[in-house]
C-alpha cells in the first residue's frame, strides 16, 4: 500500500484507510450496520495493518465509546504499526448525544478517555467531529494544541467545517487534515473548501466515499431496508423518485468498472484518489472481503476518458442530510 502525507507537519498514512464506525454499532444507526459481528470486525482490524492499511479512524460518539475500545482491542501488539485518528465534539449522557461540545473544557475531558479506551499513550490525530457555533473556534483548537505539547496528541484535524473556520483555526495551530463526505455523490467541498485545504496544506479526509453504500452499486432498493436504516430516516437521496435518478450514477461507474475488471465500489475509491495526492478516503467496513475490495482501489489506474466520463455525472438528486443534520455542517 503506498503512503499520502496528510498536511505539512508529516503525517503520512496509507492512500486508503479504514473507518471503523459501523463496527461497534452507532446510537441510532443500528439497523444500518446490522449486528455487531466483533470477532469479525477484530480479525478485518488486524488485517488492515497486515496489508498496510494503517489509518483507522474511530470516533468517542461511535457506541458511544465501545468503537474506541475496540479499535484498541484489536490493534494491541500493533500499535506500532498504526495511525489511530478519533474525534470529539459532541456532550453524551451515557448513551445519548445531546449536542456539539467545542468547549476547552469537553476538550480536556475528552483526550483523556479516548485514551484510556484505546489503550494508548498518544492520539495520531485528533479530529473537533463537529463545530460548535457557541464557541470561538480559536479557543476550541487552541486548548486542542494544549494536548499537542502536553504529548497527548501528535497532530490535528477538523471535521465538516467551512473555509473561514479552517482559516482562523490554522492561525491557531496547524490543521493536518480535513474529514468532510466527498465522493461521486457529494461534491460540495470542490467549490471552496478544496482550495483553501491546498493553500493552508490540509490533507482531506473524505469520508462515505461509497455514499452510504450507494456507490458500490449492491444496495437493495431503500423501500427493502428495515424501516429503522438511518438511510430511510434521514437521508433524502434515498427517498424514492431520487434515488431512481441517482442510479444513473452507479450505473455509469458499474459501466467504468466493467472495462477494467473491477468492482464500482473500487471505480469510485479510484476516482477520489486521481483527484489529488492529498486526498485519502477512509470507506467503511468491517469485514475482511470488503476492506481487501477497498485497498485494491489504491492500484486502479483509471484512463483520461474514465476521468471526463465522471467529471460528466449530474450531481445527485436531492440533499445529503434532512435539514436539522445539515445544521451541524459548515458550507
Amino acid at each position: 500500500m503506498r503512503l499520502r502525507k496528510l498536511g505539512t507537519q508529516g503525517l503520512e498514512v496509507s492512500a486508503i484507510g479504514l473507518g471503523a464506525m459501523g463496527m461497534a454499532g452507532v446510537a441510532g444507526m443500528a439497523d444500518m450496520y446490522g449486528a455487531v459481528d466483533e470477532a469479525e470486525a477484530i480479525a478485518t482490524l488486524q488485517r488492515a495493518i497486515d496489508i498496510g492499511v494503517n489509518f483507522i479512524d474511530t470516533a468517542e460518539v461511535y457506541g458511544p465509546y465501545t468503537n474506541e475500545s475496540l479499535v484498541g482491542r484489536a490493534l494491541s501488539g500493533r500499535r506500532d504499526r498504526a495511525i489511530i485518528a478519533t474525534k470529539f465534539g459532541f456532550r453524551l449522557d451515557g448513551g445519548n448525544r445531546l449536542g456539539v461540545d467545542g468547549s476547552p473544557a469537553n476538550v480536556r475531558r475528552a483526550i483523556d478517555g479516548s485514551l484510556e479506551r484505546l489503550g494508548v499513550d498518544h492520539i495520531d490525530l485528533w479530529y473537533q467531529h463537529r463545530r460548535d457555533r457557541d464557541v470561538p473556534i480559536e479557543d476550541t483548537v487552541g486548548a486542542m494544541a494544549e494536548q499537542v505539547r502536553a504529548g497527548k496528541v501528535r497532530y490535528l484535524g477538523l471535521s465538516e467545517v467551512g473555509a473561514e473556520t479552517l482559516r482562523r483555526a490554522h492561525a491557531v495551530h496547524p490543521i493536518s487534515a480535513l474529514q468532510s463526505e466527498y465522493s461521486l455523490w457529494e461534491r460540495n467541498i470542490e467549490d471552496e473548501v478544496i482550495g483553501v485545504c491546498r493553500a493552508l496544506g490540509i490533507g482531506i479526509v473524505p469520508y462515505s466515499p461509497l455514499g452510504r453504500g450507494f456507490l458500490a452499486g449492491k444496495l437493495p432498493d431503500p423501500a427493502t431496508l428495515p424501516s429503522g436504516d438511518y438511510r430511510r430516516r434521514f437521508d433524502p437521496r434515498f427517498e424514492p423518485d431520487n434515488y431512481a435518478r441517482n442510479l444513473a450514477i452507479v450505473r455509469e461507474v458499474e459501466r467504468i468498472a466493467t472495462g477494467h475488471g473491477a468492482t464500482a465500489a473500487q471505480v469510485a475509491l479510484a476516482w477520489l484518489l486521481h483527484q489529488g495526492d492529498d486526498i485519502v478516503p477512509i470507506p467503511g467496513t468491517k469485514r475482511r472481503k470488503y476492506l481487501e475490495e477497498n485497498a485494491a482501489a489504491a492500484d486502479l489506474a483509471l484512463e483520461a476518458a474514465d476521468l471526463a466520463a465522471l467529471k460528466a455525472l449530474q450531481p445527485a438528486a436531492g440533499p445529503r442530510y434532512t435539514e436539522t443534520a445539515m445544521a451541524s455542517i459548515e458550507r
